[in-house]
């Protein structure tokens, strides 16, 4: 098995790009879709990356080793019982000298074996065997992956740190079939790919251990459910998703994550410690608790109200009469109260803004009036999908101006939200030195 640098310096390449040199993995699963991944590759290689393959033995029948080989100019590792490629431990070396691995298209079958940690081919042994989570690209029949089966193990991956991109909605292979399901364009696979190189990239420079390793972050997370009686609530429709990705996001990058969050249907993150609380004074309580922090992001959809008086046992329909009133009273300001702190206050307070109209300026009236250092802002109107969803658009807002980022996924805002989190950090160590060396200075002078 030649080695990637041997690989690498066999092949020619042009100006830098943002995955020059970078030795990337592609498992290609059994779809129609796999054609698409010889495009892929060629693109890859213009831009200086070398690529490697591994094919199951249903992608096989969609394209030819041979194709794919004569791309990467390597060959196509497609056997786990191979015994030129096992003798060195092909699986494994296979695993752990790629920078990233992409799946694509990512099947059913492939997620599932995923999720369950199976591993009774090469492409599942290797996936496996990783040191490193995949970038998944599923393409499958839109029923499949609407499949609550399909649907469970996406969640299980997606806790476990892998990072998704698409499927994209469209027309399918399949006559009279449409719907989520085709696998993302080759412009969009390469983006992504790209995108979590940067992160990863960002992450060796300002340490191996993680940009945020040695820092405590607290993240609210969902809805809160305020009862009316022991058997009905006011709540929202918050999923919790954006500060599931925001938690997992931040343990990734080696912060000590606590997560607070409101009833959800998701799993735990990997790498956070999670508290599960149900109402708005529950989740002031436990924020409280889990001080001091070095920063808190405040993502949880708080109800503002609460019932002043809860009922003890069930409010009963009463025939003729009309239904009892609710007099409500106000939660605490979970943002504002931890932001206004003269002591113990975390050194950055990120809050979300969720408004369905005047997003900015309600925003940033927002930041103004809670004394947060960031806000993240979105539009959570019925027809943006946002609330439940598995997108976002947001802007962050500072003091000094805002960005307005692109729709992606939850996890590739957390992501990004997280790289900016970094870039705070640094740039506040830099400040904090150039201030001791200038009174250093001053006390010599």
């Amino acid at each position: 098995m030649l080695g990637w640098r041997q690989i690498w310096s066999q092949s020619s390449h042009g100006s830098h790009s943002r995955v020059e040199d970078k030795r990337i993995l592609l498992i290609i699963g059994g779809g129609i879709a796999a054609y698409k991944c010889l495009e892929l590759i060629r693109r890859l290689r213009e831009r200086g990356a070398s690529v490697r393959v591994v094919m199951t033995a249903a992608a096989q029948h969609f394209v030819t080793p041979l194709s794919v080989s004569a791309l990467t100019n390597e060959p196509v590792f497609t056997d786990l019982f191979n015994l030129d490629d096992e003798r060195e431990i092909g699986h494994i070396r296979l695993s752990r000298d790629a920078d990233l691995i992409l799946v694509a298209p990512a099947t059913a079958d492939l997620i599932a074996k995923m999720a369950n940690g199976l591993a009774n081919d090469l492409a599942s042994s290797v996936l496996l065997a990783s040191d490193k989570p995949p970038l998944i690209a599923p393409a499958m029949n839109p029923r499949m992956w609407l499949n609550p089966a399909t649907q469970r193990n996406v969640r299980v991956l997606k806790a476990d740190g892998a990072r998704f991109i698409g499927p994209e909605s469209g027309e399918m292979a399949e006559r009279d079939e449409a719907g989520p399901g085709r696998l993302a364009e080759v412009p969009v696979l390469i983006e992504a790919i790209e995108e979590v190189s940067d992160a990863r990239r960002l992450a060796t420079t300002v340490g191996a251990a993680g940009p945020l390793h040695g820092l405590h972050v607290v993240v609210t997370s969902g809805p809160t459910h305020e009862p009316i009686d022991p058997v009905r609530y006011i709540a929202n429709r918050s999923s919790g998703k954006q500060g599931h990705a925001i938690a997992a996001a931040t343990a990734a990058a080696g912060a000590r994550v606590t997560l607070i969050t409101g009833p959800v249907n998701l799993p735990d993150p990997t790498g956070a410690e999670t508290i599960k609380v149900e109402t708005a004074e529950e989740m002031l309580a436990a924020t409280e608790r889990a001080l001091p922090a070095d920063i808190a992001v405040f993502c949880a959809a708080v109800a503002d109200w609460r019932i002043a008086e809860q009922g003890t046992q069930k409010i009963k329909k009463k025939k003729g009469e009309p239904p009892p009133a609710l007099k409500l009273v106000a939660n605490p300001d979970i943002l504002k109260t931890i932001a206004g702190r003269k002591k113990g206050r975390p050194d950055l307070v990120i809050g979300f803004a969720a408004e369905t109209e005047n997003v900015l300026q309600h925003a940033r009236k927002k930041l103004n009036s809670k004394g947060c250092d960031w806000i993240v802002a979105n539009d959570v109107s019925a027809e943006s999908g946002v609330m439940g969803g598995d997108h976002n658009r947001v802007h962050l807002i500072r003091k000094d101006g805002h960005e307005s980022w692109k729709q992606q996924s939850k996890e590739d805002v957390a992501t990004a939200l997280v790289e900016e989190m970094a870039r705070e950090v640094e740039s506040s160590k830099t400040k904090a030195a150039g201030s001791r060396s200038a009174r250093v200075k001053l006390g010599k002078s």
